[in-house]
């Protein structure tokens, strides 16, 4: 983005609108939405993020007014300046840029126009923030505060143990269906983002606990085929399962926040500061590029710093 202020000319639109005329430009973001669905893969959530932004923009151009396909670069700058001035931080920033540069793309490529306006916009720098993550003996203190012998108790531990075990996403693991585990080899088979599929091994722990909860899984009906199963023997939700380890954390007197992709964090943390190779890492978290994972080498030093600082004599 150019360091410049707004044109009065791009004044900002509410988020949303109730009722009324739909903005110029909704046919070809339905277009652009069933393209990234059915052509590229993408998942619901991202769905849901690329119509949010593009509905605000389009929603926006009408106080200009301007035909978003005789939109100019000076246009999207000064929608994204708006943006800016009522407090959107630069990652928001930087998602709305993402999302225009794709629906222009699409734009072009279906012949609507032929020069893209967003080519050329600059995304903001974000700060570097390193993930969140629990150390080995917090991660043993959350799994082993889960106890007694009830379906619930088995449900939640094996829940636990496997997804620090295999670092999956939390809807990976409320949507594993009984035939993509392997107990008896050791290994899950995740379908991940954009229907990706993986293979990532589970060690003996992860496997005695799940088994210990299929043991006493209840019976279901046939169309229900995820391995972990609601108290009211459906699919588990990701709300669901958000609300169990919050719990859980709380009974664990862990009190730094704990959500389940604190797990997943927490198992590429740990295999880096082991010395885990980073292409295995990657391959196992199922990330499409090694500088998504790349994150967890600036863990790892964090760490080494830590323990320098806390044991060296003159640290």
């Amino acid at each position: 983005m150019p360091n410049r202020n707004p044109s009065s000319r791009s004044a900002e639109s509410p988020e949303s609108q109730a009722g009324g005329e739909e903005p110029a430009g909704t046919d070809h973001l339905h277009s652009f939405l069933r393209h990234l669905r059915v052509e590229r893969g993408i998942s619901p959530r991202t769905l849901i993020s690329y119509q949010g932004d593009i509905r605000s923009f389009l929603q926006a151009l009408t106080r200009i007014p301007r035909d978003p396909l005789q939109v100019t670069r000076d246009d999207l700058t000064d929608y994204l300046w708006q943006k800016k001035s009522i407090g959107r931080n630069p990652s928001s920033i930087a998602r709305y840029i993402a999302s225009l540069r794709a629906f222009y793309r699409f734009l072009i490529a279906e012949e609507l126009i032929t020069k893209d306006p967003a080519a050329l916009l600059q995304s903001p720098r974000k700060p570097e923030r390193l993930p969140r993550y629990l150390s080995e003996d917090e991660v043993s203190r959350l799994i082993t505060s889960i106890r007694g012998k009830t379906q619930a108790a088995f449900r939640l531990r094996a829940m636990l143990e496997l997804m620090y075990a295999a670092g999956l996403r939390v809807g990976e693991l409320t949507g594993l269906t009984l035939d993509q585990i392997d107990l008896t080899v050791g290994y899950v088979r995740v379908l991940g983002k954009g229907g990706k599929e993986r293979v990532v091994p589970i060690g003996e722990r992860a496997r005695m606990a799940v088994q210990g909860y299929l043991d006493q899984r209840p019976e279901t009906p046939a169309s229900i085929k995820t391995v972990f199963v609601s108290n009211h023997k459906k699919a588990m939700s990701n709300v669901q399962f958000w609300r169990l380890i919050r719990a859980a954390a709380r009974q664990a007197g862990i009190l730094k926040p704990v959500t389940p992709h604190t797990l997943r964090h927490s198992f590429a943390s740990h295999l880096v500061q082991h010395g885990a190779d980073l292409r295995a890492v990657q391959e196992m978290l199922g990330h499409a590029s090694i500088a998504t994972t790349q994150i967890y080498t600036h863990v790892g030093r964090a760490h080494l710093q830590e323990a320098h600082k806390k044991y060296h004599p003159r640290g």
